[in-house]
């Protein structure tokens, strides 16, 4: 699509580093600012509510796999069949209950669907640390 569109290299690398940006900041704030959970050499389970093209949740597995899991497993309620097949080959696992024909939408296969705020994530991501001082407030 990219070069379709005759898109310059330096508006990619610009818009990139931008967003970059932008996620680096996102997951500070969502982690409350606390490191990383240590992943090398650990057995890591990676959720999302279905696999439409699977783009994020392939970014996830590169993420998690530089920084060395024993066992990466991928857990889904739903997914297209191709999507699952391409994860697939780059987990030890993926646990997909439903790969409808046609896949349409993750949404269409859940009775009530909608956006999950970043600030509710924050809070169950605080909820879920035990010992954990008072969240820290919203930007």
């Amino acid at each position: 699509m990219i070069a379709s569109l005759a898109v310059s290299e330096p508006y990619i690398r610009a818009i990139t580093s931008v967003q970059m940006a932008k996620a680096r900041s996102r997951e500070k704030w969502l982690r409350s600012f606390r490191p990383r959970a240590p992943v090398a050499g650990r057995t890591v389970i990676v959720v999302d509510e279905g696999l439409a093209a699977g783009a994020t949740m392939r970014a996830s597995i590169q993420s998690l796999q530089a920084r060395h899991p024993a066992r990466l497993v991928v857990a889904v309620p739903v997914g297209a069949r191709e999507a699952c097949a391409a994860v697939q080959h780059e987990v030890n696992e993926i646990v997909c209950l439903k790969q409808p024909e046609p896949f349409v939408a993750i949404g269409t296969y859940y009775q009530h669907f909608h956006a999950v705020e970043d600030a509710d994530v924050r809070q169950l991501l605080v909820g879920a640390v035990p010992n954990r001082q008072a969240a820290m407030p919203v930007p």
